[in-house]
């Protein structure tokens, strides 16, 4: 009599359905964990770009940057009075960032006035100047707003 080796099927299955419960656990803690590394990555970005503009504004008079030509002014050199200028040079301030982060949860990459959009990368309210995320979204506690940021 020949004894064959290998396994069954009934122990083939039971392990696939081990494998399958693991799975199960583990998959949705990597998803919590992308999610919040995103979160951390898109509170860096505000904290950078505000702490940006308010260099920009002690040293433009007070005054921030345009929106209109806020990517221009944040990466290039400009003079006091907010004129763009090519290169450095005597009297030229910037650049601010290399580029204007963008917002890990908005495939979008627009700033916008705050009265002009809404699902946008980014809000600039004109008066306040106040700088926040405008995608919509919730924080993983699923009541922060990402405009609260």
């Amino acid at each position: 009599m020949k004894t064959r080796s290998g396994f069954t099927l009934v122990e083939i299955l039971i392990v696939v359905v081990i494998l399958g419960i693991l799975a199960a656990i583990v998959i949705p803690q990597f998803t919590q964990a992308s999610t919040e590394a995103r979160e951390s990555s898109l509170v860096s970005n505000l904290q950078t770009i505000r702490s940006q503009i308010e260099l920009y504004k002690i040293q433009h008079n007070d005054q921030p940057p345009a929106v209109a030509t806020f990517e221009a002014l944040m990466i290039g050199y400009t003079f006091i009075d907010h004129a763009i200028q090519a290169g450095p040079g005597a009297g030229v301030f910037g650049p601010y960032m290399q580029r204007v982060p963008v917002n890990p949860f908005s495939p979008a990459n627009n700033l916008v006035d705050g009265a002009a959009g809404s699902s946008w990368n980014y809000t600039v309210n004109g008066t306040s100047y106040t700088f926040v995320a405008n995608d919509g979204g919730t924080c993983p506690d699923g009541v922060t707003l990402h405009s609260a940021l």
